[in-house]
Parts: C-alpha cells; sequence; structure tokens
C-alpha cells in the first residue's frame, strides 16, 4: 500500500485514539473498587504517557519528560515540602526506605498511598509504551479488545462496577478501530494507493456498527442462565471477596473499610481474628461516623477539619459532663490481619497508656476518626491501654432533654437528599406519632424493624438500581439487610423529622471467652473481635446530653448503660423519724375524729389474731400451704431450663448416647425461644444455627447441628465426638441461661 506521510499519520492516530479509549476503560473502574481518592490524575498521566510515545521521540527525551510528569503529580498530592529542596527528597528517601522495608516483610496492606501512586503511576509509563507496540507495531488491536472485554465483565461480575455502558463503549470503539484497521490491511494486500474516493468506506463503516449497537442493545436478553458465581467462588475462602465491608456491591467485603459510598449486596462471613479486648463488660468499639447521605451510601464531607492530639488526652468527646459516668479500662491488642490504621476506642475514651512514642494521632474533628501515623506514614498500631469514662444515660434526663439543637448540628446531622421519596418521610411521620420526646421517637423508630417483618441476612441482600435510594428499597421493597441497612434507615428516617442522628462504624464486643486477665490491678474478661465483628449502628442527639447510641439492628442489643433515677425518699424517713421522737406533750392537742377507730380495729385484729374462736386455723393452714407449693412452682418452672441444663449435663457426661443429645438439643431450641430467638416455621436448623451464631458472635451452634443432623442420619452418636459435642452444647446453654 501506497501512503503518504500525513495519511499514515492519520491511520495511526486513529488506530491509537481508539485504542487509548479502550484502554481507558481498565481506568474507569478504580474509582469504585480501589482506594483511591482521585482517579483523574492517573486519566490525566495516562494520556499524557500516551501522547509522548504516540510522538515517537527520543528516549533521551521522552523519559525525562514522562518522570518530570510523574514527580510533579506525586508532589502536588502528597508532599508538602518545596519541590527539590532538602527535606523534599528526605521525605521521598524515608517513604521508599520504610515501603521497601513493609514489601521484604510481605505486609502489602501497609504500604503508603504515596507509595502505591507511585507504584501505579510507573504502571501507566510503561503501558503505553506496550500499547504502542500493540497497536501501531504489532497491529494486534483484536487481542487488546478481547482482554478488555474480559476485563469488564469480570470486574461487573465481581465487584460494585456497573459494566453495562462499558460493554456498549467497547464494542462500538473496538468495532471501528478493527474496521480501520481491516480496511488499510485490504489495501496494502491489494497494493492500492489510498485516493480521495476511498474514504467513502467511512460512511457503511460507521452505520454498520451504530446499527449492530442499537440492535444488541434493544433485542430482548434471557435472564441469567448459570446461577451466581460469586458464592460457589467465595464459599471455599470465606475472607475472599473484593473491597470492603464495611460494612456496596453484589457480595461485599467482610470486615471494617472506608468506602461506604455504594451500600448493599451481601457478604460471607469472615472468622479472621482481628484483636483482642480485655475488657470489664461489652463494649462497642467505634471508630468514625459519617455525616452524608447520597441514596446510595455515606460519604464524610467534614473530614477536612483535623488536629494532630497526644495520647495522654483524646480529645474527642461524644457526651457532656451531665453523664454519669464509672472510670473504666481496656487493653487492646491487633494482629496482623488489622488491615485499617485507625484508633478503635470505646465511648468515653480519655487517654491511652502503652502507646508508642513515635505514633502521632491525627483526630478528625467531627467523625471522631482518629488516624495513626507514623512520620506521616499510615501505621497499625500493636496494642495500647485505654482509659475511658463508661456513661450511663438516665431515662428521664434524655425525655426531658430540649429539642432545640445548635444550628451547626441541626445543619450538619439533619442532611437528606432532595431525592429521597416522600413515603420514607410519611413513614418517619408515622412511626413517631404520638410521641412526645425525643429519646420515645428515637425509641420507637428503633423498634419498628423488630415487629414489621424485617429479617437480618448477610448473603442474599439486595442493591439499589441506578434510580432506586439505598433505605426506601430496605424499607418498602425487601426487608431483608443487615446491621448497614437497618442502621442507615434508621438515621434516615430519624432525619426526616428533624431530628439529628449520624451514621457509626467500628466493631461489636466480639465473643467473650472463658478466661479473664488482670491489667493494672483489674479483673478483665477476654473478647475476641473479628472481621465479621465489624458492626454499623446509630447516634442521635440530645441538647445538653451529646449523642447517644441506639441499636436497631436485628440480633443485636445496645450495651450502653440506660438506668430509671429514683426519687430520693430521705427526706421524708427523716421527718417519719422526727414526728416519732415527738415527746407528748408537744403533740397537737386537736382530737383525731378516727383515732378510736383504729385502736378499735387494732384491738379486734389482735383479739382474732390471738383468739381460737375468732379464726379458723384449718382455712389459715391450707392456704399458708396452697402459697408454699404455688411460689415452689413458680421457682421450678421459672427455673426450669437451668436445672433441666444441669440434669442433661450430668447425663452427658455419664451415658453420652445419641437420645441423650437428641433431648439435649431440643432443650437448648426452647432455651433459645424463650430468650427471643425463635426458629420460623420452615427454616433450616442451619439457617437457625447461622442465625444463632450471629447473636452470640461465634461458630459454636453450627457445629453442634452438624453432630446433632450426623447423629440423626447414623441413628447413632459417634464417641470421638462425644467430649466436642458435650464441650459445645454445654458453651451454647450457658449463654443463653446467662
Amino acid at each position: 500500500m501506497s501512503l503518504t506521510r500525513s495519511q499514515q499519520t492519520l491511520y495511526h492516530s486513529l488506530i491509537y485514539i481508539c485504542g487509548f479509549i479502550l484502554f481507558l476503560e481498565w481506568l474507569r473502574p478504580l474509582d469504585e473498587i480501589a482506594e483511591f481518592k482521585n482517579v483523574s490524575i492517573f486519566l490525566i498521566y495516562a494520556g499524557y504517557c500516551f501522547f509522548i510515545s504516540f510522538l515517537q521521540v527520543s528516549w533521551m527525551l521522552s523519559l525525562p519528560l514522562k518522570l518530570t510528569g510523574l514527580i510533579f503529580i506525586i508532589d502536588g498530592t502528597f508532599l508538602e515540602e518545596r519541590i527539590f529542596s532538602r527535606e523534599w527528597f528526605s521525605a521521598v528517601y524515608d517513604q521508599i526506605l520504610y515501603n521497601i522495608h513493609i514489601m521484604q516483610l510481605q505486609e502489602w496492606w501497609q504500604m503508603t498511598p504515596m507509595f502505591r501512586t507511585l507504584l501505579f503511576l510507573v504502571l501507566l509509563w510503561l503501558m503505553s509504551y506496550l500499547l504502542y507496540y500493540w497497536f501501531i507495531i504489532a497491529k494486534r488491536m483484536l487481542l487488546f479488545v478481547v482482554m478488555t472485554i474480559i476485563y469488564v465483565t469480570i470486574i461487573d461480575t465481581f465487584t460494585i462496577y456497573d459494566g453495562q455502558w462499558a460493554i456498549v463503549r467497547t464494542f462500538i470503539v473496538a468495532m471501528i478501530a478493527l474496521g480501520i484497521t481491516h480496511f488499510f490491511k485490504e489495501m496494502e494486500k491489494e497494493s492500492l494507493s489510498l485516493q480521495h474516493q476511498h474514504y467513502r468506506w467511512i460512511a457503511p463503516l460507521i452505520t454498520f456498527v451504530l446499527l449492530a449497537s442499537v440492535l444488541g442493545f434493544a433485542a430482548p436478553k434471557l435472564e441469567p442462565q448459570w446461577p451466581d458465581p460469586v458464592p460457589y467462588l467465595t464459599s471455599g475462602n470465606p475472607g475472599a471477596g473484593p473491597g470492603n465491608g464495611g460494612f456496596g456491591s453484589t457480595v461485599q467485603k467482610v470486615g471494617y473499610g472506608e468506602n461506604d459510598s455504594q451500600l448493599g449486596g451481601g457478604f460471607i462471613q469472615d472468622d479472621t481474628l482481628v484483636f483482642r479486648a480485655f475488657s470489664q463488660d461489652d463494649q462497642y468499639w467505634r471508630i468514625e461516623s459519617k455525616d452524608t447521605y447520597t441514596g446510595k451510601g455515606w460519604e464524610d464531607t467534614l473530614e477536612g477539619d483535623t488536629d494532630m492530639i497526644a495520647p495522654e488526652d483524646l480529645q474527642f468527646e461524644t457526651f457532656t459532663d451531665n453523664v454519669e459516668t464509672e472510670e473504666s479500662v481496656s487493653y487492646l491488642s491487633f494482629t496482623n490481619d488489622a488491615n485499617f490504621n485507625k484508633l478503635v476506642y470505646a465511648y468515653g475514651a480519655k487517654s491511652l497508656d502503652r502507646f508508642p512514642q513515635d505514633v502521632a494521632l491525627n483526630l478528625h474533628t467531627y467523625t471522631g476518626e482518629m488516624d495513626t501515623l507514623m512520620a506521616g506514614n499510615p501505621v497499625q498500631v500493636q496494642s495500647y491501654l485505654l482509659n475511658y469514662d463508661t456513661p450511663s444515660f438516665e431515662y428521664n434526663q434524655l425525655r426531658e432533654a430540649e429539642e432545640s439543637d445548635p444550628r451547626e448540628i441541626a445543619e450538619l446531622y439533619t442532611q437528606l437528599p432532595e431525592s429521597l421519596p416522600q413515603r420514607v418521610i410519611d413513614l418517619g411521620e408515622e412511626i413517631i406519632e404520638g410521641q412526645d420526646n425525643r429519646y420515645d421517637k428515637a425509641k420507637a423508630v428503633e423498634a419498628y424493624f423488630s415487629s414489621n417483618g424485617f429479617e437480618y441476612e448477610t448473603e442474599d441482600v439486595a442493591v439499589p438500581q441506578e434510580e432506586e435510594d439505598y433505605v426506601d428499597q430496605f424499607l418498602f421493597e425487601t426487608q431483608v439487610g443487615y446491621c448497614d441497612n437497618f442502621s442507615t434507615s434508621m438515621v434516615v428516617l430519624l432525619r426526616s423529622q428533624g431530628i439529628p442522628a449520624r451514621w457509626v462504624k467500628g466493631f461489636a464486643s466480639g465473643e467473650r471467652l472463658e478466661e479473664s486477665a488482670a491489667i493494672e490491678g483489674e479483673d478483665l474478661s477476654v473478647y475476641e473481635v473479628t472481621s465479621g465483628n465489624a458492626h454499623s449502628w446509630v447516634e442521635v442527639f440530645f441538647p445538653d446530653v451529646g449523642w447517644v447510641p441506639f441499636e436497631p439492628t436485628q440480633g443485636f442489643s445496645n450495651n450502653t448503660d440506660f438506668f430509671l433515677e429514683v426519687e430520693d425518699t430521705e427526706g421524708s424517713s427523716q421527718e417519719d423519724e422526727q414526728n416519732s421522737n415527738t415527746p407528748e406533750s408537744e403533740e397537737s392537742d386537736t382530737p383525731n375524729p378516727n383515732q378510736e377507730d383504729l385502736q378499735r380495729d387494732d384491738e379486734t385484729a389482735q383479739g382474732g389474731a390471738s383468739g381460737s374462736d375468732n379464726g379458723s386455723p384449718g382455712l389459715t393452714a391450707f392456704l399458708s400451704s396452697l402459697a408454699v407449693i404455688s411460689a415452689v412452682a413458680a421457682v421450678v418452672y421459672f427455673t426450669r431450663f437451668k436445672w433441666l441444663a444441669w440434669f442433661y449435663g450430668k447425663r452427658f457426661r455419664n451415658t453420652p448416647d445419641g437420645d441423650t443429645f437428641e433431648r439435649a438439643y431440643l432443650l437448648l431450641l426452647k432455651a433459645l425461644e424463650s430468650r427471643g430467638l425463635k426458629r420460623r416455621n420452615g427454616q433450616t436448623l442451619r439457617d437457625f444455627a447461622a442465625l444463632v451464631d450471629l447473636r452470640y458472635q461465634s461458630g459454636e451452634m453450627r457445629q453442634l447441628t452438624h453432630y446433632y443432623e450426623r447423629t440423626l442420619y447414623r441413628n447413632k452418636m459417634d464417641p470421638e465426638s462425644t467430649g466436642k459435642v458435650t464441650e459445645l452444647w454445654e458453651n451454647l446453654i450457658k449463654k443463653t441461661l446467662s
């Protein structure tokens, strides 16, 4: 083919532009599936590198140009020192040295954002060379098209990224690129020179591509013919999966994470141990709150206000001095699987002991998030001792709290998107109708989810479509979800009625072990907190009190202490005592018209009690016996599970057969039902066991159910599993009856 220089440049330009547009489809999902906060810098740098590669300048010029672009991006994004100053080079050197050490330890999650960004920019640099070779030199456009389609479909299947339009764009650009490539190959094969009339091929190419695209998009399509592969592929590795659970995707990752902009979708339970907490009692371990609800999830729009604080004074408060507190202490020890560089703390946190001196704390003033930093880089602290004042909220104080909020609180924490459906607002008004104070309104919303058909579910949870609101879908369509669904819905319902509320993230208390430890002179219980204990709940603002935690999620109980203050009767007692000691001469001379009658009644009663002719000894004895029998029967009935548990526990150890196991298992089901965990009609034992384990934050009920089903199937109990079955049953019955 005989092409002029301008025609060859045009051909290469068209192919290269098509290839670059296809490459952008590889970068678009990063905004949703990765933790990069500004993907636009990658798009700009990729275009910059592609342009320089296309110019085919000498490497002696292209290398410094691309390196200069990379340096300016890193400097403008991460470094505060003056560029190319001594401090600047020192900061870069420290970053590289620290991350090389992290890579040697294979703790990849500890790499700093700056270093991850640097590596990705270098990758884009190399890709610009590789793709130029593929597109222009080797003419391998088809291979890259196939790889792009596979990439988009995989990302669409396994993450929250919606690849519907990405596939359409890829198809259109790919057909145009392949058409151009095929045309020029045919011209070269026939040894034809490119004339003006040959450009008429553009019209049929564009017509064909547009027609095929429209027909393909509008044509009726079958429903999915294969089951969702995600649960199958991740079932072999419960901890697998994208993103962060945080606590949104079709299959969410379990554990604490920072990106909550797209909530929804299920997850598979992950029992990876994150930290051990040595504490006096159950705690909700707080990390942060978020303020802005978008209709799809939560964003933190207040993250700009931060202060460096000292471990001796954490400075963040959620309640005022008007709240009664009790001094407490806890010790937290983290594992290497704790992949977040945040301080985990209890309500009322005051200070830290045994905290690394070279680690700084950066407090986000509004949200309570505290970053742990070493030399400016995020780092995971392995352990520390937490001193805090455990709050106790008085019911009357909350009920009598004013409803006039500070202006800043009202503006920040009653925010709702304009797209929120009206029926959500109407439902909030209906729920709190008849309540005359903020506490009872909040409790009414909290209790709404436990009595209106809502179900706790972690796997089969819907993801809202583009036009759907996350809360509206949960309240009116599915009524199935986990903590994010329940807590977000409560916040939105309260805000719709002008009540300030915020969404809080952290960890539930975890599983309490049968052991204790003495720390700082305190006998503390040991709790194991896993990724599966990552949790979200609600805080409601009360003037002169502060932020009070609420727990709307089914299967979870609020660990916050509430109490009712009884009126002081000491004054009246003293007055009675003074009256009883008053001399007879000082008493009033005014006669009491009822005094003689009272004396007569008293004498009659005394005579009746002492005289045998004025009463019936047989009737009195019968009534006394009946009362004693009734009291004993009541005690036996209300403690029946405890003495039955003792009986079957003893029988288990003496005669551990299948019949004893079956009866003991049924007793456990009845005991769980008495504690509010009732097995629904049609619910399998395995599903019910999973619900019980979710309540107790353990896997014991599922293990016990496995042995129970195997015993029923074989019609006998495996002697080798007797000890394990006994231990599981005793642990569960103790938790249920405690």
